[in-house]
Formats: structure tokens, C-alpha cells, sequence
């Protein structure tokens, strides 16, 4: 009632005391809720329910602690100066460069102080009992998908043991909410991110061939799909037959908390009636990552208004891909523990899932999957996302990978080069990682969307040296190339998806 939904949250949003609506929703509470919750009822009633913005500034001060305070700097303890990765970066340059990289790490790790755990109710902070790395800038509690972006960074930096705290703290999640939260926030709770959980513990296996974890920990990874199928699936009849894929769906209203008088704001422009779904929308495309992207308003009355969205009418190509790459690691992790009963169940679930992809999302005339409007057909705009089958390996044809090549066009390594090269030259300027870059003008952190580009950065970091380990003997911080590519392919961020592991 303080940081998910009520007067208290809707009055001091709307006020604006703060540029950013993060903020307050970051604030602990330095008295019980009640009590908060009882004088601001006292205070809003002198006032007629409309609280004078001094008032509600000093009400904010006495009762509430500045951002941050629930969290510890932390140091890896497995941190190394000199991961063997850096031995495979051909220019010198990028080898330094690679090297303050790893440093970041340092900058990046936190710990959840013990108050959090004695007294949960006066933090939107959710307890965490590990370290962790996080995003960076205005996101200082962890992401779920951003972690394994980090996750991948981290193992390249030889740093197990932080991976293997981070996701323990996930598994517990899982095993508390049934879910993993799109951030470490109560007020995320309410949404996840795309399901790369089963993915995190493959990665740390392979590197540590830790079977224990994965055997202690392997009903929780299935518990965690289990939510997925359960909460966020959708039929599709056609020609005669009824297929079953996921989508992102959040079936509740309000405002997000986090960006609170944005979302009031927006929904003033919609009729009374159309307002909840809004919400529910947003919160959609917050969960899927895109938030907010152009691909979540395509159908809408008008495509150029965020007040358009309409993610849940969606079936998006990556988020199937994804499922379908963790049913088809489930199964090998049961095959690996000896259960061939449960191996075969999600062989059995991976081949439902790749005969529902060919015959919605894959177009044969294109040669390329393509996101599911189920409403209007087929949505045929490009994407990144569009090529996600081919990452996570979730084809049956072999001749799809060449036709889906011939659509991307070949150009992996010369967006690799340019993305590289972008971060290499804002780091020199600057000093620091960013969550966004504009890759088409020769180097300036990204711009745009809902708040200023922030610094840090996790998922960046971790990105950059995942194209150095992939690329790091060809890659140079000399001249970008001149790239004869689509502008539309150039400019398409996120490009994690697109360059990551294609397999070229």
C-alpha cells in the first residue's frame, strides 16, 4: 500500500517531488508502514485529500530514508586481474581496454545490508542473501534478464562463484514467489522478464561442471517454466488445429510505480474504460525486455502512441525461442541426472513447441520467423528478435538457418566491429560503460526512451567482452567500417540477440 498502489504512492508520484518516479519507490521507510500509512491518512484528510506539495515534500522527508541505503558496496571475492580472455585480443589497445572492463565488476557488486531480512516491510528492496552485480545508474537491485548478460561477462572474467551466488539468489526467488521478478523491487513483482534461468544454469555448469547445483536445484528450474506455462501461454487455432505458445501477459492494472505519473498521465489521454488495459499492457512490454519499442504498438489504432500498446496480442518469436531452447536443456539436464522420464517429457514439449513456431511464426516466402498478432495475422515487420530460433538452436530444418542467413544478410562481424568500436571510443572520451549507444553516428552513447542513458553498465559490459572472447582476433580500435547494410539493421538495439551466438 506504500510502493505498489494507494493514495500515499498515487499523491507523491503525481506531485513530481522527484525528476525521476523511481526514486520514490527506492526510498525505505525509517517507521513501520502502519504508522506511515496512519498520518499520511491524518495529513490527507486536513488537506481534503489534496496535500499542498510542501506538505507532502516534509511528510517525505520525515518518514521515508535517502535511495540506497539498504545496499553495500561489494567486492567479488573471486575477482581476478588477469582472465585469461584478455590473452586472446589481438590489438593492444582493446586488450587495456578489455582489462578496465573487468575492473567494473568491482564498481558494480552490492550487497543487501542484514536490516532488509529483519525488517522486509520497510523496503521495496527484495532480500537477496548472496552479492550480486547490478545494471548500474538508477538500477542498483538486480534484472533478470540484464543478469545473464552479466553472467556470461562474468564467467569470460573466470568469477563462478558470483554466478553461482547470483543464481542462487534467483532460485530462491523462484521458490518464494514461483517466480523470478523482472527486478529486485516488491513492486516488480508483479511481472517477469524473459525466462533465461535454465540458460543461466547451463552456462555455469559448462564452465564449472558443478552437477551438484544443477542436481540440487533441477525441480526449481522446472518450477520456474511451470510458471511460465501455467501463467503466460495462449492458443492459436489454424487449419484446423489448436497450437500453444507464450506470450508476455501482466493481468494487472494501475500504474507501474517506477514510472507512475508517465503512465497516469498517458492514460488521461484514453477513455476512463481503456485506462486498466493500458496499464496492463505496459506492464507487458515491460516484461518483455522492449520496454518500449515500436514492435509492441504495430496494429494499433495509432502505432506512433505509446497509448497503442497491445503487447499480450502478441506471440513473440524470441520469448518462444527462449522456452524452447530451456525445454530442450531441461531435457538434456534430466538426461544427465538419470531421469529419462522427465527427459522425454520435455523432448516431448521442445517438439510441440518447433511444430507451433513453423506454423505460426515461420514464413517460408521470407525466410525468417516473425512475431504472431493474433488478432491480424502474421506481423511481418523486422526485428532482431526475428532471427532468436537460430541462437537458441530451435529449428528442425537445417535449410532454415541458410534462408534466415541470406535475410540477415551476413553482416554479424561488421556490427560486432561497429558496436565494439562505438564503446571503445565513448570509454576513451568519457570513462565509462552505457546501457545505450547510437551505433550510425561515429560513437555517442544512446538517447531517448523514458530516462536519461545511464552508466554502469552490466549487460553492456558483459556484452562487449562477449564480442571480444568471440571476435577478439580480428577486432580492431582503429577506423570503423564502412558498413553497406540496411539503416533499419544498423540501428536495431538491443543487438545481443542478433550477434551474440549465431552460428557462423
Amino acid at each position: 500500500q506504500i510502493y505498489c498502489h494507494g493514495e500515499l504512492l498515487h499523491q507523491v508520484q503525481m506531485a513530481k517531488l522527484y525528476p525521476d518516479d523511481k526514486q520514490f519507490v527506492d526510498m525505505s521507510l525509517s517507521t513501520a508502514p502502519d504508522q506511515v500509512l496512519q498520518r499520511f491518512s491524518e495529513l490527507a484528510e486536513a488537506h481534503n485529500h489534496s496535500i499542498p506539495r510542501q506538505q507532502l515534500q516534509e511528510f517525505v522527508q520525515q518518514h521515508f530514508r535517502a535511495v540506497g541505503q539498504e545496499l553495500q558496496p561489494w567486492t567479488p571475492g573471486d575477482w581476478k586481474e588477469s582472465p585469461q580472455l584478455l590473452q586472446k585480443i589481438a590489438d593492444a589497445r582493446l586488450r587495456v581496454w578489455a582489462g578496465q572492463l573487468n575492473q567494473i565488476w568491482k564498481k558494480l557488486g552490492k550487497q543487501i545490508k542484514p536490516e532488509v531480512l529483519s525488517q522486509p516491510e520497510r523496503f521495496s528492496l527484495i532480500y537477496s542473501k548472496n552479492p550480486f552485480i547490478v545494471p548500474g545508474g538508477r538500477f542498483v537491485e538486480f534484472y533478470y534478464w540484464d543478469s545473464y548478460w552479466v553472467m556470461e561477462g562474468l564467467l569470460l572474467s573466470e568469477m563462478a562463484e558470483t554466478v553461482k551466488g547470483m543464481l542462487q539468489n534467483f532460485l530462491d526467488l523462484v521458490k518464494t514467489y514461483g517466480h523470478i521478478p523482472n527486478g529486485g523491487r516488491v513492486y516488480y513483482l508483479q511481472r517477469s522478464q524473459p525466462p533465461l534461468l535454465t540458460l543461466m544454469m547451463d552456462r555455469y555448469v559448462a564452465h564449472t561442471n558443478d552437477i551438484t547445483f544443477l542436481r540440487e536445484n533441477i525441480e526449481t528450474l522446472a518450477l520456474e517454466l511451470n510458471f511460465w506455462t501455467v501463467n503466460r501461454t495462449i492458443s492459436v487455432y489454424l487449419g484446423g488445429k489448436s497450437y500453444n505458445l507464450n506470450r508476455y501477459y501482466v493481468p494487472y492494472g494501475g500504474p507501474r510505480p517506477e514510472s507512475y505519473s508517465k503512465d497516469a498521465e498517458l492514460a488521461d489521454t484514453l477513455p476512463e474504460g481503456d485506462r486498466e488495459v493500458l496499464w496492463a499492457e505496459l506492464k507487458a512490454g515491460a516484461e518483455s525486455g522492449w520496454d518500449f519499442s515500436s514492435r509492441w504498438l504495430v496494429g494499433g489504432p495509432n502505432p506512433n502512441s505509446l497509448s497503442s500498446i497491445r503487447t499480450s496480442k502478441l506471440i513473440p518469436v524470441d520469448l518462444n525461442a527462449f522456452l524452447c531452447q530451456a525445454e530442450e536443456l531441461m531435457s538434456n539436464f534430466y538426461s544427465r541426472l538419470g531421469n529419462d522420464t522427465q527427459a522425454e517429457r520435455y523432448r516431448s514439449l521442445r517438439a510441440q513447441r518447433m511444430a507451433a513456431l513453423n506454423a505460426l511464426l515461420w514464413d517460408e516466402q521470407k525466410g525468417a520467423w516473425f512475431d504472431y498478432d493474433v488478432e491480424n495475422g502474421k506481423n511481418l515487420e523486422f526485428y532482431p528478435s526475428n532471427l532468436t530460433p537460430l541462437w537458441a538452436g530451435c529449428f528442425s530444418d537445417p535449410s532454415f538457418v541458410d534462408k534466415a542467413l541470406r535475410y540477415l544478410e551476413e553482416v554479424a562481424f561488421q556490427l560486432a566491429q561497429n558496436w565494439i568500436q562505438t564503446n571503445f571510443d565513448v570509454y576513451s572520451q568519457k570513462s565509462a560503460m552505457y546501457e545505450k549507444y547510437d551505433i550510425s553516428n561515429g560513437g555517442q552513447p544512446g538517447g531517448g526512451g523514458e530516462y536519461e542513458v545511464q552508466e554502469g553498465f552490466g549487460w553492456t559490459n558483459g556484452m562487449a567482452l562477449m564480442l571480444l572472447d568471440r571476435y577478439g582476433d580480428r577486432l580492431t580500435s582503429g577506423t570503423q567500417l564502412t558498413l553497406q547494410v540496411p539503416h533499419y539493421l544498423v540501428v536495431a538495439l538491443p543487438l545481443q540477440l542478433l550477434l551474440s551466438f549465431l552460428p557462423w
